[in-house]
């Protein structure tokens, strides 16, 4: 089984800076796109940023030009560097890892249980 653990989430004010961890950890023989994600209270989870393996990054718009996604796949980790944090930024962040177990290439979808990143005005 795989486990996705997020740290890294904290009470920063407007204009600051946070950098998200996320790390696998299990059965791991190879991990394809990983991503963020966050929901907001009231509202549905939605995507972040995505990572291939090969670091090609996708954004949400709200979030380009802001935060950056990365990835060291020695350590199977990914990070998210959120800079000029706004108090819309404010959700549970959560990570998403595709990981295969074995050499078949069965890759399935794993979750961390989130981490909670509050930006204050």
């Amino acid at each position: 089984q795989v486990q996705l653990a997020e740290s890294g989430g904290d009470l920063v004010q407007a204009g600051g800076s946070l950098r998200l961890s996320c790390a696998a950890s299990g059965i791991i023989f190879s991990i394809d796109d990983m991503g963020w994600y966050r929901q907001a209270p009231g509202e549905q989870r939605e995507l972040v940023a995505k990572i291939t393996y090969y670091n090609s990054a996708p954004y949400a718009d709200s979030v380009k030009d802001r935060f950056t996604i990365s990835r060291d796949n020695a350590k199977n980790m990914v990070y998210l560097q959120m800079n000029s944090l706004k108090p819309e930024d404010t959700a549970v962040y959560y990570c998403n890892a595709e990981v295969a177990g074995s050499p078949r290439g069965d890759f399935r979808d794993y979750w961390g249980q989130g981490t909670q990143v509050t930006v204050s005005s």
